[in-house]
């Protein structure tokens, strides 16, 4: 069950923060992440003689508030005029960039606040005579000050608490269902099924197995605002114990067993050898063919008919045949729970290429065609991560090397405390 109180998550905290100093003392000369932990929320201006101020860092006892959400189909002008701002300040205001405030992205249910000074006659150096502030998600906002003769917006973030939290249990139903009766994020459920995705098949998971996770949580004014990162995590499974070991080697976080091997394998950067990108993806390509812009949610190969292509990766064939779509004769292969690849306008099939044929990494799958609608031999290549599409080129896969000999050591404290700790929930 979850655990945030009492003795035990204090030797939790104690053991983590070991793991967390022996995960940097073998990084040290690695570029070290920003925490959202460290982050901290500016005033608009520093102000030693006004002590009380809000979330935003604006002084509560300057001005009147009113707070509000705003409602469907509403604009910026809906939610500035009624607030006594001039058509020409609004206009200034829709002029910022839209990377402080674009009109068309502003959301209904978003928060925002605004802020009039409760004696205009009385100057206050550094303080605007009224300010806006704009919810964009749970963490971000704008500030925006409007005074009689300027405007000025900035860009801001609130505080973040990071929480040390664990969740364990036995899967009943799924590994979802178990989460949530954990009282842990479900989110949990897929963090996991990718750290473990090539060692256990979570299509496949069964009554009785069971899990444990240590794992940071960010929370803005008590709010969750999702997962940080994954500090140790075991699963049972098939009467075997799986640990995921967190260590930093060649500048990357990756996840380790207790043997130091890589729980991932890696992919081909390409399915050909020889060939050169003719078209990216794209949410909206012009299509040469049928002469309309549609999304390419693949990587197009420009190569000589009959070029082999090789999978990407050790996996299952799980379709062989013609897409009447346009995308002709194609291979899909599922590599594990979570990564899949598609093979498009072959002109043939490699021997023995059949659905429910297990394929390894380099295994030739088929050849360069123009089948469907193509303008000329090429390959579309196409990534899918959890059954939607990525771009391939973006892929960005940990080492799979195990862990390096002169890194053993440091990996095994790292390991020792991981290990214990999880046997402590």
């Amino acid at each position: 069950m979850r655990k945030q109180q009492g003795i035990q998550i204090i030797r939790l905290s104690l053991l983590i923060g070991i793991i967390v100093a022996a995960i940097f003392l073998q990084a040290c000369n690695t570029q070290p992440s920003t925490t959202a932990a460290s982050i901290t929320t500016e005033s608009i201006e520093p102000d030693t003689t006004v002590q009380a101020k809000d979330i935003y860092g604006i002084p509560l006892d300057l001005y009147n508030i009113v707070t509000g959400e705003v409602r469907r189909n509403q604009t910026l002008s809906d939610l500035l005029l009624p607030h006594g701002l001039t058509l020409q300040e609004i206009y200034k205001i829709s002029l910022l960039p839209d990377t402080l405030i674009n009109e068309r992205k502003i959301k209904p249910g978003n928060r925002y606040l605004f802020y009039t000074r409760i004696d205009s006659l009385t100057e206050v150096p550094r303080y605007a005579e009224t300010v806006f502030v704009y919810e964009k998600d749970p963490l971000h906002y704008v500030i925006i000050g409007i005074d009689a003769d300027s405007i000025w917006a900035r860009n801001k973030r609130k505080p973040v608490e990071t929480r040390l939290q664990s969740a364990s249990g036995v899967i009943e139903t799924s590994l979802w269902e178990s989460m949530q009766a954990a009282d842990a994020d479900p989110m949990l459920a897929v963090e996991l099924s990718e750290i473990f995705a090539w060692t256990i098949d979570f299509f496949g998971i069964q009554q009785g197995d069971r899990y444990k996770v240590i794992y940071e949580e960010s929370y803005v004014n008590s709010q969750s605002i999702g997962i940080n990162k994954i500090v140790g995590a075991w699963f049972y499974h098939n009467e075997t114990d799986f640990w995921a070991i967190p260590f930093v080697q060649d500048s990357i976080r990756s996840f380790f067993d207790e043997e130091g091997n890589s729980l991932r394998k890696a992919f081909l950067k390409a399915p050909l050898r020889f060939s050169r990108i003719s078209s990216g993806f794209s949410h909206s390509r012009y299509h040469p063919v049928l002469k309309i812009r549609r999304p390419h949610h693949g990587v197009d190969y420009a190569a000589p008919s009959g070029t082999p292509v090789h999978t990407v990766g050790d996996g299952v064939i799980t379709k062989v045949g013609y897409q009447k779509g346009g995308g002709g004769n194609y291979v899909k292969i599922k590599h594990n729970s979570v990564y899949s690849t598609t093979y498009m306008h072959l002109r043939g099939y490699g021997k023995g290429v059949r659905q429910g044929v297990y394929v390894k990494q380099g295994d030739v799958i088929g050849y360069v065609g123009s089948t469907g609608l193509a303008t000329g031999p090429h390959l579309d290549f196409r990534f899918y991560r959890n059954g939607s599409a990525v771009n391939p080129l973006k892929v960005k896969a940990p080492p799979v090397e195990p862990v390096h000999e002169d890194k053993r050591q440091a990996y095994g404290v790292v390991r020792a405390f991981t290990i214990g700790t999880l046997k402590l929930l």
